[in-house]
C-alpha cells in the first residue's frame, strides 16, 4: 500500500508535467523547444551522427594510414568516415553546427541529404550554407519558426536596409536597397502583401529617407503614413504630375555628378564617381524610396487620351528602374497581377525589378509572373500557400535563390503612429514639395459616456 500511495503522491505533478509540455509545444514552442526538444534532439545527434551520415551516403573510405591503425590497434573492421563534426551550438530556434568535408564532398551532396537528417535528427527543418571551401554550416530548426513570427533582435538597421521578414531558417529577411535597387512584391487580396509594406514603411520611417507613394485606390492604403511621406499620389491624373517631377530630379542629380566628375590629373581616386554615394556627404542628395500600390491602376484605361497619359508613366516608371539607381532613387512596386496582358511596357518594367516577393495568388500564372523568371521550382512553392497564413510568401531575387518568408503582425494603428512620430525627420528635396500631403491629426480619444452601463451580477 505505500508503494501505491507514493505512486499516487508522483502522479500528480507527473500529469501537470506533462500538461504543461503539451501546452508548451503548441503555444510556445520556444520554450518547449529550450527545454525538451534541444536535449532530445541533441541526444540523437550525438548517438546517431556517424550511422545516420553512412546511411545519408555522405561517408568515404578512410585514408591507407587511418585503416591501418585502425587494423593495428583494434583489429576491427574498419568503417567509413562521416565529415568531421565541429561543436554544436544552441541557438533560440535550433541548433548549428559545421562540418568539414571529405575530399570528394561538394555542398550539395550535404543540402541534398538535408531531409533526411531532418527525419533522423527529429527537428523541423535543415537548411545547408557553405561557409569556405570544404566547410559547411548545418542550421537545424526545432520548430515552425513561421507559424507565429518572432523577429531576431538585431543591431541597429543600417541605412536602407530593413529586417522586414522572417526567413524560414529563422533569419531575418533584409531589404536591402544597396543590394536589390527595385523590387516587384505580388499577392490576391488578404495574403498580407499590405503587411509587408507596412513593416516596410516603419523601418525606413526612423531613417534619412525621402518616402514617395503612389496610391490610386484614393490612397486607402498609404494616406495613413502621409505625416512621413514627402509626397502621395492618389489617382492616376496626380501620378502623371509626380513621375515626370521624379525624373527630372533624377537627372538633376546626375547633373551634380557629372560636375563632380570635372577630373583633373591630381584628382584622388576616392573624389572619382559614378553615383551620389561617392559625393562628398554634404553634397550627396537624400536618397529616395517609391512605394506604387496596385500597379496594374496605372495601366488601365478608358479613353484614348488615357492610353496616351499611360504610356508616358510606364515610360518615366521604366526610365526610374533602369537609371534611379545610380541617383538614389529606388522602387517598391506592389499589385496582384503583373503580367504582359497589362499592357506595353509591363514586361520590360518588370525586368527592371530584380527583387522579388510573391505572397498567395489566385492562380499559377500570377506566381510564375513573380518568380517564374529568376527561380522556376519556388513558383510551385508560392502556389501551395494557404490562405490561412496570411504574411506568408516566396521571396527570391535574380541569383536565382529564393527562401519562404513570412512578415510580423503589425497594425495600421502602429505603422500609422510610428509615421506621425517621425514626421519631423522628413528630408527637404524642394522638387517634392508640392506634393506633399497635409499631415492629418492625431485622432481625439472618444469622450467618456455620461450614461454609466448597468452592471452585471451573478
Amino acid at each position: 500500500m505505500s508503494d501505491l500511495s507514493t505512486l499516487l503522491e508522483l502522479g500528480g505533478p507527473l500529469v501537470a508535467l506533462g500538461g504543461g509540455a503539451a501546452w508548451a509545444r503548441s503555444q510556445r514552442p520556444d520554450i518547449y523547444w529550450s527545454t525538451v526538444g534541444l536535449p532530445m534532439s541533441a541526444g540523437r545527434l550525438l548517438t546517431s551522427y556517424g550511422s545516420v551520415m553512412e546511411a545519408c551516403g555522405l561517408t568515404v573510405a578512410p585514408s591507407r594510414l587511418r585503416a591501418l591503425a585502425v587494423r593495428v590497434t583494434t583489429r576491427r573492421e574498419v568503417r567509413p568516415v562521416p565529415p568531421r563534426r565541429g561543436l554544436i551550438r544552441p541557438t533560440p530556434t535550433g541548433m548549428r553546427l559545421r562540418l568539414r568535408l571529405a575530399p570528394g564532398q561538394e555542398p550539395a551532396d550535404v543540402a541534398a541529404s538535408a531531409e533526411r537528417l531532418r527525419h533522423a535528427w527529429g527537428v523541423h527543418g535543415v537548411y545547408v550554407t557553405p561557409v569556405k571551401p570544404g566547410v559547411v554550416e548545418l542550421r537545424l530548426v526545432g520548430f515552425d519558426v513561421l507559424g507565429k513570427v518572432r523577429m531576431p533582435k538585431a543591431p541597429g538597421a543600417d541605412l536602407l536596409r530593413v529586417p522586414v521578414a522572417l526567413r524560414e531558417d529563422a533569419t531575418a529577411f533584409v531589404r536591402d536597397y544597396l543590394a536589390i535597387p527595385h523590387q516587384l512584391t505580388l499577392g490576391a487580396t488578404l495574403s498580407g502583401k499590405s503587411m509587408y509594406l507596412r513593416n516596410l514603411i516603419r523601418g525606413l520611417a526612423h531613417q534619412p529617407v525621402a518616402l514617395v507613394g503612389i496610391d490610386c485606390k484614393r490612397g486607402v492604403e498609404l494616406a495613413p503614413f502621409a505625416p512621413r511621406l514627402s509626397a502621395l499620389a492618389t489617382n492616376p491624373d496626380e501620378a502623371a504630375e509626380l513621375l515626370p517631377t521624379l525624373v527630372k530630379e533624377m537627372e538633376d542629380r546626375y547633373d551634380l555628378i557629372k560636375a563632380r566628375q570635372g577630373i583633373t590629373p591630381d584628382t584622388p581616386d576616392e573624389e572619382i564617381t559614378s553615383d551620389i554615394w561617392g559625393l562628398p556627404e554634404h553634397q550627396r542628395p537624400v536618397p529616395i524610396v517609391m512605394f506604387v500600390d496596385e500597379v496594374a491602376e496605372l495601366f488601365l484605361t478608358a479613353t484614348r487620351k488615357d492610353e496616351e497619359r499611360r504610356d508616358e508613366m510606364v515610360t518615366q516608371l521604366i526610365r526610374l528602374a533602369q537609371l534611379g539607381r545610380a541617383a538614389g532613387i529606388y522602387l517598391e512596386v506592389c499589385g496582384q497581377r503583373f503580367g504582359a496582358e497589362l499592357g506595353k511596357g509591363a514586361t520590360m518594367l518588370r525586368a527592371q525589378l530584380s527583387g522579388r516577393v510573391c505572397h498567395r495568388v489566385n492562380d499559377e500564372a500570377s506566381a510564375k509572373m513573380a518568380l517564374g523568371d529568376i527561380a522556376p521550382e519556388a513558383v510551385d512553392a508560392a502556389c501551395t500557400i494557404a490562405p490561412e497564413r496570411p504574411g506568408l510568401a516566396v521571396a527570391g531575387d535574380t541569383s536565382g535563390g529564393w527562401s519562404r518568408i513570412r512578415t510580423p503582425y503589425l497594425s495600421l494603428t502602429d505603422a500609422a503612429a510610428t509615421c506621425r512620430d517621425s514626421a519631423h525627420l522628413v528630408p527637404d528635396v524642394p522638387a517634392l514639395d508640392r506634393f506633399r500631403p497635409a499631415a492629418r491629426p492625431a485622432p481625439a480619444a472618444p469622450d467618456s459616456p455620461l450614461i454609466k452601463p448597468r452592471p452585471v451580477t451573478d
